[in-house]
């Protein structure tokens, strides 16, 4: 049977930190546009926690995207950021990651209950007055099309969501089911943060996540285009 480097422990903590210092290596060589709504930067400038949405493909810069933004802001005491992955082992390595960047990871089950396990861990984030992060579209797709535990998430913790993407001028889209965008040292891009989206408490969940979809493809094409590149097709 073919060993999977990154589904293994030790292959799991050698990854992670590669992937890290490849991050640091490609915001520290990159030019990286801010792109912020008002209401999302006031947002989080009055430190209310909230939702931070981005496509499953779109995840390898969202920490340089966040301190990008905090930095911009002026912030020296932001709220603390949770990124909700999953128990197996994709979800394992994608929290290592991103705990060597210095954010948070918080882990659930998705297979307990249709994926409420998810839905608790990331609920008792936002309850603790912190921001969770997630990908509507993970683990497994389809490709930038929100699942409805995403709007339940916004509607039952009462939190706004902010849709977060970026894109890059000589980005590489992997030929991964999330077409996964890989950018390279010195590169140029965008981290664009659209208008945060605010849903009542009798709101539809399938309602809510279609919306969020159609904001969020909108700001990758927005961001795609703004470096050249053609946008990428949902699944």
């Amino acid at each position: 049977m073919r060993l999977r480097l990154h589904r293994h422990p030790l292959g799991q903590a050698v990854l992670a930190r590669l992937v890290a210092g490849y991050v640091r290596l490609v915001h520290a060589t990159g030019r990286f546009e801010l792109r912020c709504d008002p209401a999302a930067a006031e947002l989080v400038r009055a430190r209310r926690p909230a939702i931070g949405a981005f496509w499953h493909g779109r995840m390898l810069m969202m920490v340089p995207a966040w301190t990008t933004l905090v930095r911009h802001l002026g912030l020296t005491s932001p709220l603390q950021t949770h990124v909700i992955t999953s128990e197996h082992a994709d979800g394992r390595f994608i929290g290592q990651a991103t705990q060597r960047l210095g954010v948070r990871a918080v882990s659930g089950p998705t297979k307990k209950a249709g994926g409420l396990g998810l839905l608790r861990v990331a609920l008792k984030v936002l309850a603790e007055g912190d921001i969770a992060v997630i990908t509507p579209d993970g683990p497994r797709g389809p490709r930038m099309r929100a699942k409805s535990g995403t709007g339940l998430l916004a509607i039952r913790a009462g939190v706004p969501i902010i849709p977060i993407s970026y894109a890059s001028r000589h980005q590489r889209l992997l030929s991964s089911w999330d077409r996964f965008a890989l950018p390279r040292p010195f590169d140029r891009g965008v981290f664009a943060f659209g208008r945060p989206l605010t849903f009542g408490k009798d709101a539809d969940p399938d309602a809510a996540a279609a919306e969020l979809e159609r904001s969020l493809n909108r700001l990758t094409s927005e961001a795609d285009r703004a470096v050249g590149r053609a946008p990428v097709v949902p699944g």
